[in-house]
C-alpha cells in the first residue's frame, strides 16, 4: 500500500477516502493504491466533488507518477488513517 495523507482535522469526524492507483511513469506496470481523506459528513458525493482537484495537485507533487484510476469509498472500519 501506498503512503497515507489526512485533509481533515480531526481523527473523529466520518471520512471518506479517496483512492489512487498510480503507476510509474517509467514504468506503467509499476502500481500501487495512495489513499487521501476527507470529511465526508457521510457522503461520497463531497469526495467527487474534491477529487478533481485533489487529482491535480498530487500529480503535481508526484511528477514521475501517473493516475491511472480513481474512486470514492468509505474507509475500512479499524484501519488506522
Amino acid at each position: 500500500m501506498g503512503e497515507r495523507q489526512t485533509m481533515a482535522k480531526g481523527a473523529d469526524m466520518d471520512m471518506v477516502d479517496l483512492v489512487l492507483t498510480v503507476c510509474l511513469t517509467a514504468n506503467p506496470g509499476n502500481c500501487r493504491d495512495e489513499h487521501l481523506y476527507f470529511e465526508s459528513h457521510g457522503s461520497l458525493m463531497q469526495c467527487m466533488i474534491l477529487a478533481p482537484a485533489e487529482l491535480a495537485k498530487w500529480s503535481g507533487e508526484h511528477p514521475r507518477f501517473k493516475i491511472v484510476r480513481w474512486k470514492c469509498a468509505f474507509p475500512d472500519k479499524g484501519r488506522a488513517i
